[in-house]
């Protein structure tokens, strides 16, 4: 009885891999497993084959979940309709709440049907008997036959904890329980008394954007986290994951960050191949609308690096809702997994980020100022620009007020904030209109004050405004920048004052060779490559920072 209980509360099975004779995992991180059922040896891995009774019952409950999200998302409007029309009345809401009580006892018992065809299945109560014993005893041995199936992620155990006793060393400042540090904006009215009268007038403004922020804000900003749209991409996420377990030897592994959050994880090793980018591990930080299982951990798979992707709170295996402050948490567990259990030293660690993920990117810049390198590509300075840019005139004052208190994705600020660690490489998918121009810009003139003065910031702003790689090369030429000149000038600054910045490195030197520096610097740290938006970047492409 006791079995069929957990049959009938068991999470859904997807998917059975088959044992793979390979390297084992790092301690810690689950293993590739053996298989408890023994697929056919014919085939690599085999979907889980559910009983008839499972399988409609389950279509029943997926289609009743997808109902539920749809009124969810249309209540507001339901609401103001049947209270326009008449039906909230008391009389009316008792038999629609009857109605509804109904509903629940119907689908309860749809997923006891669930339930026992799961139970008259041996693999899936093979599965169900491995999975307790896991919850019981986190062996390594559990964990090793655990990791052999694709299941609802929320059952999975936590395979690393952020308080574990190892783990606060390195960082900033270790997180507490209300999250790591992140850089605040500043009063929109510096200098005003903060007095009860002016702390009632912005009440209205303050709920306002509140509200703005958690319903239509954050799921326009993260469609990810739009829980109909990880249902239509399931099967893609399905395969993707597949793909990464049985091609590249990923192993999935769950972190618990410190705002509960629940992050959902997969790592590839390839240190024991005979690739020496193997060493390097590449943590992959996606866009609004990106999952690690179909996103951009592809190019450094490609190019040879070892991997660790992991999915931003509230999208796909991942707990939460992608709020600034539960990202920089999320993303701080995620660097700690590397250092103390994957064992990946800072030095060897590269931070690469699409899109929105520059949020994360910087702020794990800011963070741990040892990484490797940074590599942002088709990312922006700040979301304020381009939320006044796609929102109506009339609505500056919300927009900005709501991005600022409740979605400040400051990525230049973060960038801006560290005064010794490597240069950024910045990767602009069309260089004339991202953003990116702008996040170039304001490193430089953070960095190099002097050089970007008149003369250096017109120059830049030339080349960035070419509209081939043939008038980039141009504007480059047309100034004769010495490259020998330009390190030499800047090793010996280096050698002098040390490389904390900014440096006032050109403040004795002419114009001209301050243009010449500034173009030199330009294009070391930017390197275009024009796409679309959603073009991945190719292996080719991923290329390591420069370093003076």
């Amino acid at each position: 009885m006791a079995k069929l209980l957990s049959c009938v509360l068991g999470p859904r099975l997807y998917k059975i891999y088959r044992e793979r004779d390979s390297e084992r995992a790092p301690s810690g991180v689950p293993e590739t497993p053996a298989s408890v059922t023994s697929p056919p040896s014919s085939s690599w891995d085999t979907y889980y084959q559910p009983r008839a009774l499972e399988k409609h019952a389950d279509s029943i409950l997926a289609l009743a979940s997808v109902f539920w999200s749809i009124s969810y998302y249309s209540s507001p409007f339901a609401f103001f309709y049947l209270y326009r029309k008449g039906y909230l009345s008391l009389s009316k809401v008792v038999p629609f709440s009857h109605y509804a009580g109904t509903l629940l006892l119907v689908l309860a018992g749809v997923a006891c049907l669930r339930g026992i065809g799961r139970w008259t299945n041996p693999q899936y109560r093979q599965f169900i008997t491995i999975l307790e014993a896991t919850h019981r005893n986190q062996s390594s041995e559990n964990k090793r036959q655990l990791s052999n199936y694709n299941f609802d992620f929320r059952s999975w155990p936590v395979d690393f904890h952020w308080e574990e006793p190892s783990s606060r060393k390195g960082s900033r400042g270790g997180p507490s329980r209300q999250g790591v540090a992140l850089l605040r904006p500043e009063p929109l009215h510096r200098g005003t008394a903060d007095t009860l009268l002016n702390r009632v007038k912005k009440l209205p403004c303050q709920i306002t954007s509140y509200l703005v922020a958690h319903t239509l804000g954050r799921r326009m900003l993260y469609p990810g986290s739009v829980y109909l749209l990880q249902k239509a991409l399931m099967p893609v996420l399905l395969q993707g994951q597949a793909r990464l377990v049985e091609e590249c030897n990923g192993r999935r592994a769950k972190l618990l960050a410190c705002d509960g959050n629940e992050i959902d994880t997969m790592f590839v090793d390839r240190r024991g191949t005979a690739e020496p980018q193997g060493q390097k591990l590449v943590i992959c930080c996606e866009g609004n609308a990106g999952f690690y299982e179909v996103g951009c951990v592809s190019t450094p798979l490609e190019a040879g690096y070892s991997v660790l992707g992991w999915n931003h709170p509230g999208f796909a295996g991942s707990t939460g809702v992608p709020f600034p402050q539960n990202e920089a948490n999320a993303m701080d567990v995620v660097i700690q997994f590397a250092i103390h259990r994957l064992g990946f030293q800072p030095q060897d660690i590269i931070i690469y980020a699409w899109s929105i993920g520059g949020f994360t990117a910087t702020w794990a810049a800011m963070s741990y100022p040892d990484v490797s390198a940074v590599i942002l590509d088709a990312s922006f300075d700040d979301l304020v620009p381009l939320a006044l840019k796609v929102m109506p005139d009339s609505w500056r004052g919300l927009v900005t007020r709501t991005v600022r208190q409740h979605l400040n994705l400051n990525n230049a600020e973060q960038l801006l904030s560290g005064i010794s660690y490597p240069p950024p490489a910045l990767v602009p998918e069309d260089i004339m209109s991202n953003r990116g121009n702008d996040l170039l810009l304001k490193l430089l003139q953070h960095r190099y004050p002097r050089v970007m003065a008149e003369e250096g910031l017109r120059v830049v702003k030339q080349w960035l405004e070419a509209t081939s790689q043939l008038e980039e090369a141009s504007v480059y030429s047309q100034w004769e920048v010495d490259e020998d000149w330009c390190l030499s000038v800047l090793r010996s600054y280096q050698a002098e004052h040390g490389p904390d910045f900014p440096w006032s490195v050109g403040e004795d030197m002419s114009a001209d060779g301050r243009r010449q520096l500034a173009l030199f610097l330009a294009r070391k740290h930017l390197h275009n490559f024009e796409a679309t938006h959603c073009t991945p970047l190719p292996a080719q492409n991923f290329q390591m920072p420069w370093h003076l």
